[in-house]
């Protein structure tokens, strides 16, 4: 193991070798809070790990962090109760 190799699990986004990748983003996932059950399934599935997960106790729904969301789609793909949809990104 290198210095730069962390010793346990990164369970945020950092800046990694691909940078800031939201800059590549061509869509960007868009949630319904109607439609948002809080099951959390949208942030497990992140590869980016670019959505913060939902509080059900304080009744917050997810939160998307755009600096590091490449617009995928997975979250969207992934979500048992359609709350998220994609959006074409606006310059």
């Amino acid at each position: 193991m290198t210095e730069k190799e962390p010793s346990m699990p990164i369970l945020y986004p950092i800046e990694g070798a691909a940078g800031l990748t939201g800059d590549w983003r061509t869509q960007r996932p868009i949630v319904d809070p109607e439609k948002c059950k809080m099951c959390n399934i949208c942030w497990q599935y992140c590869p980016d790990l670019a959505i913060t997960a939902a509080n059900k106790d304080e009744n917050k729904v997810i939160v998307f962090d755009y600096t590091y969301c490449k617009g995928c789609g997975i979250c969207a793909s992934e979500c048992p109760f359609g709350a998220i949809h994609m959006e074409k990104e606006v310059d």
